[in-house]
């Protein structure tokens, strides 16, 4: 990437600072939904894990930081994105650019311990496309939810774990696009205070896995009723797992 390109970059700090990434200045930026996504894999050392639809990393990127010694691999279509999540993972994280719904036979041959996913939020078939390109990338669904969900479930190894973030009015359509043999649901609300309706959650479901659905208490982003001042609000659980590389257990 050129010296020029670079200028319309920034290098932003995760965990504390315990990671650093390149991020595009305008447009789609990773934030806090890609910190909890990885806070939620309950990845062992030595274990395989695949993001589809990383962008520049940040997801696969945080786990990594947060445990060691795993083998990461992202799917990027877009080629800038796909350029930047290599220059942000070094040699920690290996980057195939594709199309999740045309994946090379390389790795359609591999399986994984954990799958994760951040799905674009919203169906262009009832809602507005923005006007930058890479915003519209990663919010706008082109790619149906049911074929991330699909894709996710095939490239588990048996008892390996899918992990998805998304809109709560699309829950539906991810429990319905589960195949069978994907089990032991648990869904995680997020809610950005107490006492209002959660707006996003996170899912994990194990392939083979034969536990009950569970449906678990909203996890509450910020402190108090309403935001009342300038700077951070973030609940002390949500603040460990963003400042201090915390997992979230669930």
């Amino acid at each position: 990437m050129r010296k020029d390109e670079d200028a319309d970059l920034t290098c932003d700090a995760f965990l504390g600072g315990q990671l650093h990434l390149l991020q595009p200045r305008q447009g789609y930026r990773a934030g806090l939904d890609a910190v909890l996504l990885s806070a939620c894999v309950q990845a062992e050392k030595g274990q395989r894990v695949l993001e589809l639809g990383c962008g520049v990393g940040a997801a696969i990127l945080c786990l990594g930081t947060r445990v060691q010694g795993l083998a990461l691999t992202g799917v990027e279509r877009d080629p800038r994105f796909a350029a930047l999540a290599r220059r942000n993972g070094a040699d920690s994280l290996e980057v195939v650019e594709a199309d999740l719904a045309a994946l090379p036979l390389s790795l359609r041959q591999r399986q994984f311990d954990h799958v994760l996913a951040n799905p674009p939020y919203f169906d262009r078939r009832a809602s507005v496309a923005s006007d930058d390109p890479a915003r519209e990338a990663a919010h706008g669904a082109e790619t149906p939810l049911a074929k991330w969900v699909k894709t996710a479930a095939k490239r588990l190894a048996p008892k390996g774990y899918a992990h998805f973030i998304h809109l709560t009015e699309r829950l539906p359509d991810v429990l319905a696009a589960l195949p069978h043999e994907m089990g032991s649901v648990h869904v995680l609300p997020l809610a950005a205070r107490a006492g209002r309706a959660p707006d996003r959650f996170i899912l994990r479901a194990r392939k083979n896995g034969r536990g009950a659905f569970k449906l678990l208490a909203p996890l509450v982003l910020h402190e108090g009723q309403r935001h009342v001042k300038d700077g951070e609000s973030y609940s002390a659980m949500v603040k460990s797992v963003l400042r201090d590389g915390k997992p979230l257990i669930f």
